[in-house]
């Protein structure tokens, strides 16, 4: 059997102490096929932005392998590509000089109009046709994030997504997981994303990878996302399967996250797939908060 495009094997990560050691996760599988989408949700402290860390080569592991398009990743890449919260744009540059920036590294045999031109349409993928020309100083919170996802998209990498919206407001996150959308729809890359927010992975995701509570924590289920694309906020809640796949997402984050980890039910062979669209008993009524559930994780 072909292993899948991305291969985490029995991924550790443990920090050492003068009184215990701290195991944040131990003995992680998960598999990712070239141009999936995945998701990756837990409470905080379960090690998920460890794992990313790891994934783009800016971390260790303590033990265990990631082999990413049959080769094993050994330290950061322009193969694969990191969009933080906080933007990481360099200031004195424009918008446009910040995407070519990243362009001209990946491709160092294109000469300058190449650079500009494949940078250009990027922005103008992201909705910033008209402020190329600008430095960051002079864009919003959200366009500086789409200066960064059209930077991370024009190089063609493996796509890391560290809770990319996690710092803007709800009406610009929504615009820009839109553009998020359109942008993946177009270049069909890896992606593995970051996020706290249930509604955010469901609209996104082909598959959410749900971890038990640290430490020690261990990714105990994969739940695929089977409604149809393309999808948008205003239509995805009319969708039969949305409130069982959300229902089943926050059930077990305020729940069995820590049940699993308590009774050590899961022996990290891999996560479990479940598809809670197909369950025709579950409740259908939100009736979840999902303002405690983002206090919660």
């Amino acid at each position: 059997m072909a292993k899948p495009f991305v291969s985490i094997e029995k991924l550790t990560k443990i920090y050492p102490s003068k009184d215990d050691d701290l195991v944040v996760f131990d003995n992680v599988n998960i598999g990712i096929e070239k141009g999936e989408f995945v998701c990756i949700i837990g409470h905080s402290g379960c090690g998920k932005s460890t794992i990313l860390n790891v994934l783009a080569g800016l971390d260790e592991p303590s033990a265990g392998t990631i082999v990413m398009d049959g080769k094993e990743v050994r330290g950061p890449s322009l193969e694969r590509g990191v969009v933080f919260q906080n933007y990481s744009l360099l200031p004195w540059r424009s918008a446009l000089q910040n995407v070519c920036f990243g362009v001209r590294a990946r491709y160092p045999g294109w000469n300058k109009r190449q650079v500009q031109e494949h940078s250009a349409r990027y922005l103008e993928m992201v909705g910033l046709g008209a402020s190329l020309n600008k430095k960051p100083s002079e864009l919003s919170g959200g366009m500086r994030q789409r200066v960064s996802i059209a930077r991370a998209f024009a190089t063609s990498p493996k796509l890391l997504l560290d809770e990319p919206f996690g710092a803007l407001d709800a009406l610009t996150r929504g615009v820009i997981q839109d553009e998020l959308i359109k942008v993946w729809g177009e270049t069909q890359q890896t992606v593995f994303m970051i996020t706290h927010d249930v509604d955010e992975a469901i609209l996104l995701a082909d598959r959410i990878l749900l971890m038990t509570n640290g430490p020690r924590a261990q990714v105990a289920e994969s739940v695929k996302i089977s409604i149809p694309r393309p999808r948008n906020r205003a239509q995805i809640v009319e969708d039969p399967a949305y409130y069982r796949i959300r229902n089943h997402l926050v059930n077990f984050l305020v729940t069995r996250s820590g049940e699993i980890r308590e009774q050590g039910d899961n022996d990290g062979s891999g996560p479990v797939t479940v598809d809670p669209s197909l369950d025709t008993t579950a409740d259908t009524d939100d009736s979840s908060d999902p303002l405690a559930l983002q206090a919660a994780i």
